[in-house]
């Protein structure tokens, strides 16, 4: 489980702006449900997902996601990772392999997995809402922001205490949310 709590160089929770708002989102909250849902409905819904805002910059460390106030999916995990590693509760990253528009190519998404103490491991997706995409906190049910629908999409096995190389390279080398859109597909990691 130590892998899942640690602070790194993307999920950076010690940075002193998470760090506060990750306190500031539990305080006055005990349970870890409580303290769970605070930071996943900060991220869902004060995070604007950069492709549907269509707002730059492109980001990647939490306290960036944090800064800008933006993100796409693999940002916004990060910093919803940050925010309850920093509140004592282990976070992991997880992906699906999913169409980009109900039909190949194929591209990551990212969304998370907390560990509650009397659930154990809960996929939660901060990704955003908006219409046709609902995701919602309820342990132990999941609803994700997307489901496998369409041939070939499916969900990556395994929880990640790190990001994927492949969604580091795509987030540092993009200077844009349309540069970090075209090159969705090759994220697919297949």
């Amino acid at each position: 489980m130590q892998a899942f709590l640690r602070s790194t160089d993307i999920i950076n929770w010690q940075e002193p702006t998470v760090l506060a708002k990750a306190q500031a989102l539990a305080k006055g909250l005990a349970e870890p449900h409580a303290i769970a849902r605070a930071c996943f409905e900060f991220v869902r819904d004060e995070i604007s997902h950069s492709w549907d805002a269509q707002q730059n910059p492109v980001t990647l460390r939490a306290s960036e996601v944090l800064s800008a106030g933006t993100g796409y999916c693999y940002a916004k995990s990060h910093l919803l990772a940050a925010l309850l590693r920093a509140n004592g509760l282990p976070a992991a990253l997880c992906y699906q392999r999913l169409t980009i528009t109900d039909v190949p190519p194929f591209c990551l998404h990212s969304l998370n997995a907390v560990y509650l103490p009397d659930v154990g491991w809960y996929r939660l997706d901060a990704r955003g809402n908006k219409a046709g995409i609902v995701a919602t906190f309820n342990p132990p049910v999941e609803q994700l922001a997307f489901n496998l629908n369409n041939p070939g999409e499916r969900d990556l096995p395994g929880r990640y205490a790190e990001p994927l190389p492949a969604i580091v390279q795509l987030l540092s080398s993009c200077s844009s949310v349309q540069e970090v859109f075209e090159r969705l597909a090759a994220t697919d990691c297949e």
